[in-house]
């Protein structure tokens, strides 16, 4: 998310190399005889008969390498092993052992970070989706921050008794009763053994030992998936209006993972476990840490085990976007979430003494700048420092700037931060402006001055003007909110994108959903800015990232799973991707704010979500665990890494058969060719979950001019029940290309009464 402004994209681009990160730390480690924690997957079946229990084995395991180290964690159900600080050497050591399958470091991830419900059309929930009133007993899973169980976003009213079969409970810390927990917000529980073994201890002066949020980010995304509706809601006067989660009637239980320091895997991995064994419906998860192989991502080896129990799971795809191949959690059994934006703005308009007006956003509520115009500087010219431009703390001379629009450059330190240093300083108000790395992209955010972003293009005028005019001046009106913003969706420019580079042949993001300017609640610990010396206090916040987007999807398939309790988290899953929309009204493609032009798959996945198309997709492609097990086969996995993800401890793969990444029963395609052109087959299995009907396709791809040839076996289908199934291939073929080419099309079913489209990507590599 965007929790802390820039800091937050930096982070989020950072994350995409922590895998190496860790890599290196380990090997520094080994050098300096330093612990670490590791994750130790066990073979459950090969625990020797002179064990009673596993948790004996694990301990002894554990012991024969190091007399110093002790267990943090044991894994019983989602994983079979458990955590302990080793360090290189003795980790090595276990992996030789008999019985233990993988030795992985722990990862340190990060967070991915109102109308939403009328936007997605769900204003009318209770109509498109009768059953999610009384299918108040699903339960939404959320891994992030904790808890801010005082806001009326966890009202309780009119919810019957907690499900029976619910496990969960509601711990208690400093500063958390257990009698926070209500039929609403029916568990939270907290998570740290592995953040103290690797940071020290929590410093309770900064943030509680407990479920309680102090970030406001788990409050924002649980509130988001399913809180409960609340009137009269707003952030400082924007956006108001009555602010209900996606899934208003279902309950909510928070997991704490995330601290001042970080998500750590052994923790991540634990809370999964236990929220999987208390019995929640669905897993959501704002974070990540890279790109990994999947029997090393915590997260994925998580995902799959819960998705083997039924639970949906979906995750942020990140924020280190526009590049391509940014993307987090892009494991097939997870559902992979982008941001794209609503039709709400907030817009602010800065108007130079030249007379030239440039719209911009702005969440800042408080004393207005002088009706008169107010002299105008470029950050740039009133600092000594080679950073002052950015507006760095300290940075700005306060002779320069007393009295002052201050312009600020967009970049390095927190958006909100600037304005901070530009108030210290004496300055009246700031424009920050977007440098060639954030383009037009705008974020609106809850400025301590009179402030307001805006884009590249006005930016660089603003600045021509500030160092070429004798005598600049300014000022700033602010619009307060406004709706009905076209076109909308746009894809937000710091979703990360595809393609998938763990597996090319598995298209990501899925689908994407609203993530940017999102009011939902909030902490009562922290500010709007998130920032230590924001002493403002709001029940609701608005902000940006995948972190707001996921969640939506969470909530969404929380209202799929009441009304459809028979469906799989793959059929949910297509549902959702199968009906979601890549284009406006008036024909055009959803379009990307990063270029200006239409997204494609590897941005947007399948497209938009709509929520009330997904309710009945007709058509949907399920997958079995059994398929993923083919395809990890197919990704030539080896026992122990299959066991690592699966526990299942005999060789997975047959040698009498063929395995192919293009068999698994995915709702889109992702065609590799060689630069030399070729041929691909994918097969596909569709189940009918509509009236019975008959279903014609038509498909085409192309990558600019040059068309890819796509043919459909049979071109028809016809089935005369629910649950019937008809599968179908497809066959690629192209033409040379140059390397690193990419094409884009669809593949679409329709019947009298449905459309399934399925979005297709071709790379030449």
């Amino acid at each position: 998310m965007w929790r802390h402004g820039e800091t937050c994209v930096i982070l989020a681009i950072a994350a995409v190399a922590l895998v190496a990160a860790a890599t290196a730390t380990a090997a520094a480690a080994a050098v300096r005889g330093e612990r670490r924690t590791y994750i130790v997957h066990m073979s459950r079946s090969a625990k020797p008969n002179d064990f009673v229990e596993h948790g004996e084995w694990y301990a002894a395991s554990l012991q024969s390498v190091s007399d110093a180290a002790t267990v943090l964690y044991t894994y019983d159900t989602l994983v079979h092993g458990y955590s302990a600080r080793l360090t290189r050497a003795e980790a090595e050591a276990l992996e030789s052992q008999p019985g233990v399958l993988l030795v992985n470091p722990e990862v340190r991830y990060e967070l991915h970070t109102t109308r939403t419900p009328e936007f997605l059309g769900l204003d009318r929930t209770d109509a498109l989706f009768p059953q999610s009133n009384t299918g108040s007993d699903v339960i939404v899973g959320v891994l992030d921050t904790g808890v801010w169980p005082e806001r009326p976003s966890y009202d309780d009213a009119g919810l019957g008794p907690v499900p029976a079969g619910w496990k969960g409970k509601c711990e208690e810390g400093n500063d958390f009763n257990a009698s926070a927990c209500n039929k609403k917000l029916i568990g939270a529980r907290f998570f740290l053994t592995g953040y103290e073994a690797a940071k020290g201890p929590v410093d309770t002066s900064k943030e509680s030992r407990s479920p309680r949020d102090n970030d406001g980010h788990g409050t924002h995304t649980s509130s988001t998936a399913a809180g409960s509706a609340v009137r009269g809601a707003d952030l400082l006067g924007y956006a108001a209006g009555t602010a209900k989660g996606m899934a208003p009637h279902a309950r909510v239980a928070t997991y704490k993972v995330c601290w001042v320091g970080g998500c750590f895997s052994s923790d991540i991995l634990k809370a999964m476990e236990v929220a999987v064994n208390d019995g929640v419906d669905v897993l959501s998860l704002s974070l990540g840490g890279g790109t990994a192989d999947y029997y090393r991502d915590s997260i994925a080896v998580g995902a799959y085990s819960a998705m083997e129990r039924g639970i949906f799971v979906s995750c942020s795809a990140g924020n280190a976007g526009p590049g391509s191949a940014t993307l987090s959690n892009g494991a097939p059994w997870i559902t992979t979430v982008g941001a794209g934006t609503l039709d709400r703005d907030f817009p602010a308009h800065v108007v130079l003494g030249s007379g030239k007006n440039y719209s911009g956003v702005s969440l800042y509520s408080g004393k207005q700048l002088p009706t008169t115009p107010v002299p105008f500087i470029y950050a740039g010219n009133a600092s000594n420092s080679s950073m002052g431009a950015l507006c760095m703390s300290g940075s700005l001379i306060p002779e320069k700037v007393a009295g002052k629009i201050v312009l600020c450059d967009r970049g390095t330190n927190a958006r909100v931060q600037k304005g901070f240093v530009v108030k210290d300083a004496g300055g009246a108000g700031m424009v920050l402006a977007n440098t060639a790395a954030n383009g037009e992209e705008l974020v609106a955010d809850a400025h301590v001055l009179p402030g307001a972003g805006v884009g590249q293009k006005a930016g660089d005028t603003m600045r021509a003007y500030a160092l070429s005019d004798p005598n600049p001046t300014a000022s700033i009106v602010f619009a307060g909110t406004q709706v009905g913003i076209q076109p909308s969706p746009v894809v937000a420019a710091f979703s990360s994108r595809g393609p998938n580079t763990v597996t090319p042949g598995i298209l990501k993001p899925d689908l994407i959903a609203p993530g940017v300017n999102i009011l939902a609640a909030w902490s009562g610990s922290v500010g709007p800015s998130g920032l230590a010396g924001d002493s403002r206090r709001v029940g609701f916040n608005i902000i940006s990232g995948t972190s707001m987007s996921c969640p939506h999807v969470s909530g969404l398939a929380a209202l799929l799973r009441a009304a459809h309790q028979d469906w799989s988290p793959a059929a949910i899953r297509s549902a959702l991707m199968t009906t979601s929309y890549n284009g406006y009204p008036n024909g055009n493609g959803i379009l990307d704010v990063a270029t200006g032009l239409p997204a494609t798959p590897l941005d947007v996945g399948a497209g938009h979500v709509d929520p009330s198309k997904a309710v009945d997709p007709g058509l949907v492609y399920d997958i079995a665990a059994a398929d993923y097990v083919d395809f990890l086969c197919a990704i030539n996995y080896g026992p122990m890494q299959i066991a690592a993800l699966t526990k299942h401890t005999t060789d997975a793969c047959s040698g009498n058969r063929t395995y192919a990444v293009t068999a698994l029963n995915y709702p889109s395609f992702s065609v590799t060719f060689p630069a030399t052109g070729g041929t691909e087959k994918h097969t596909r299995t569709v189940t009918n979950v509509g009236q019975p009907g008959t279903y014609k396709v038509t498909a085409s791809a192309s990558a600019g001019s040059t068309p890819v040839t796509v043919s459909v076996e049979p071109s028809t289908l016809t089935f005369t029940k629910s649950g019937e199934k008809q599968s179908y291939t497809v066959n690629f073929a192209a033409a040379a290309m140059p390397s690193g080419t990419n094409g884009f099309g669809r593949l679409v079913w329709s019947s009298d009464h449905h459309v399934v489209s399925s979005p297709i990507a071709v790379t030449w590599s």
